[in-house]
């Protein structure tokens, strides 16, 4: 298994998967944007200036119905807070899964929302996991790994 921690990312290439193996190009990233709706950000923090919350808010601000999913709260950005994954009720299709977790942290959320039926794993900026990007292929997903949503959504829409 290759985890690549962020401080050994900082001169790794970014490794973008689209779920058939092949590098995620700019248009796959507009139209998983474009087309998404519901964004579940598993590790939200509840804290204002994290980054977590920042990229929740922004995407929530931009139209997006935002799943906060962490261990504790109640509410985060008007949201429910969810513990897991499995907790999102299941008349709630989620689109997107972005993940704010350590790589070591990913392959069981990754488990989680194939079981769920998302469409696309993000790994934020610093969060490389290959083992669990290929999982997340096999099952048909997207995979994007090391980008920032809000960055790509400013920058593409």
């Amino acid at each position: 298994m290759r985890v690549t921690t962020p401080c050994a990312m900082r001169s790794a290439l970014r490794v973008l998967h689209n779920g058939r193996g092949g590098p995620v190009k700019d248009e796959e990233i507009r139209d998983t944007l474009s087309s998404s709706k519901i964004v579940a950000v598993v590790g939200i923090s509840p804290k204002e200036d994290r980054p977590s919350y920042l990229v929740a808010s922004y995407l929530k601000s931009k139209g997006y119905r935002v799943l906060p999913v962490r261990p504790d709260g109640d509410s985060i950005l008007g949201e429910k807070v969810y513990h897991s994954l499995s907790e999102i009720p299941e008349e709630i299709k989620i689109d997107v899964v972005d993940i704010f977790r350590r790589p070591e942290d990913v392959p069981p959320i990754v488990e989680e929302a194939v079981q769920r039926g998302a469409k696309v794993i993000w790994m934020q900026e610093g969060i490389v996991n290959e083992e669990a990007a290929a999982k997340a292929q096999k099952a048909g997903l997207r995979v994007v790994m090391d980008r920032c949503m809000k960055k790509d959504h400013q920058r593409l829409l």
